[in-house]
């Protein structure tokens, strides 16, 4: 009766001693075998240099969500499946930007993901430079109307600045315009143009759309402002396919008490259709993928499951992310945490976290990353993939890395395997399974 007693007071004991202390030991076995892992990179180099950049509908896509279902189970993970996801299927085609005049020269561009093409003439018009929105109302639809309106933004942050890129079109076709360009959404450039989604506004025309490198842009800037009419020809084969199929990659550490609440790790197997997709987001799937295997490795399962969800279609539609939180009949009863990885493999700092129930006990878990200068914990986390389930209540996480480099190469033909830092990478899946790990398994 006496050991019996004792046994129910267990859970109290444990929960007064700090999660910093109660974690300290199984921490540090994460964080050691994270030091040395290797498989977490071969992984990476698999995935850029045999399978490469992976659009949603492409058949790329198709060979990496077989790939990471197959090294799911190949690392023990348990009900690993992949269900099936609707996605837009929007495919480039060939495309070129000429400066017709007063210089003939070919400039280098990217269309922007689901704009519409041009046509087999494409669209020849004189070019007007803007600088902000305000400067366009200003124009007016009589500067604006049958013109390529180019938007020659510097680049503050890329929440500020990417406005232009997603909304630019629909702004300059509700004057008329025939075309837009935008200055690429990025802090530097090596003649580098950076595509990435636009969002087409119900009640304004589509017209075709296209980033062009800082380089490109500041040279029709000082054109058009010598007086001269500046005229460019774009052609653009871009077009929207009928949907096409896709899925969701997911496997499970399954948890030894709760097996029923679950911790999510992931991050978006899909990527633009340049480059590797290498930090984005090849680095975070694989980040939670080994992250999962290293747990895996332990000598026993948390309370809670993990689980790992590869995202399909997060770059042009978000439809991975919505049809997870449908698959999974998700709430904030059956799932515990939410940990989304998007911002490239660079230096760790921390975890940011939405969600007053869990700020806390993250920050307590925090401090087991101190030592490798990944230890801050600050308001505001989650990520596109996971806000389904953060509406639902549940309290989402993003890793929160430097990001000193991840906006040059982001959504560009430089975003491959060498760019991502193996030690780097090493240090995000170790701080990964620390935290997915001990929100697993704490008591409350």
């Amino acid at each position: 009766m006496r050991k019996l007693a004792w046994l129910a007071f267990l859970p109290a004991l444990f929960a007064a001693v700090p999660l910093s202390e109660a974690y300290r030991d199984t921490a540090q076995k994460l964080l050691d075998a994270a030091t040395t892992d290797a498989a977490g990179y071969a992984k990476l180099a698999w995935l850029c240099d045999r399978i490469g950049n992976r659009l949603a509908g492409s058949p790329s896509l198709d060979r990496a969500i077989a790939w990471a279902a197959a090294e799911m189970r190949k690392d023990g993970l348990v009900n690993v499946v992949t269900p099936e996801v609707k996605v837009p299927h929007w495919v480039r085609g060939r495309e070129r930007l000429t400066l017709v005049s007063p210089v003939e020269r070919e400039l280098a561009m990217l269309g922007l993901g689901d704009s519409v093409g041009t046509g087999k003439s494409g669209v020849t018009a004189e070019v007007v430079v803007v600088h902000s929105f305000d400067e366009l109302d200003k124009l007016g639809r009589a500067a604006v109307a049958g013109k390529i309106v180019l938007y020659n933004v510097p680049y503050v942050n890329y929440f500020t600045t990417v406005r232009y890129r997603s909304a630019g079109a629909s702004r300059a076709s509700a004057l008329g315009a025939v075309g837009m360009l935008v200055r690429s959404v990025s802090p530097v450039s090596l003649q580098t143009p950076h595509t990435g989604v636009l969002e087409y506004a119900a009640d304004s025309p589509k017209i075709p759309a296209a980033a062009v490198t800082h380089e490109g842009a500041a040279m029709l800037d000082r054109l058009c402002a010598s007086g001269e009419p500046v005229r460019v020809k774009l052609e653009m084969e871009a077009q929207m396919l009928p949907d096409a199929k896709s899925a969701n990659v997911i496997g499970e550490i399954r948890g030894r008490e709760m097996p029923d609440q679950y911790v999510v790790i992931g991050g978006h197997l899909d990527s633009w259709d340049v480059g590797q997709g290498a930090q984005d987001d090849g680095s975070g799937c694989i980040t939670a993928m080994q992250a999962a295997a290293l747990i895996r490795k332990l000598d026993r399962a948390p309370r809670r499951t993990i689980r790992v969800v590869l995202f399909t279609n997060e770059e042009n539609g978000s439809a991975g992310g919505i049809a997870y939180k449908q698959w999974a009949n998700a709430n904030s009863k059956n799932h515990f945490a939410a940990i989304e990885m998007d911002g490239g493999a660079e230096k760790p700092l921390g975890f940011g976290v939405t969600g007053d129930g869990l700020l806390a006990q993250a920050t307590e878990i925090g401090k087991l990353l101190e030592p490798m200068g990944a230890g801050a914990v600050t308001r505001g986390g989650g990520g596109a993939d996971i806000s389904p389930l953060m509406k639902e209540g549940v309290p989402g996480l993003a890793v929160r890395t430097a990001m000193a480099h991840y906006f040059d190469w982001h959504h560009t033909a430089a975003d491959t395997l060498d760019k991502v830092n193996k030690d780097d990478l090493r240090a995000n899946i170790g701080a990964m399974a620390v935290m997915a790990y001990v929100l697993a398994d704490m008591p409350d």
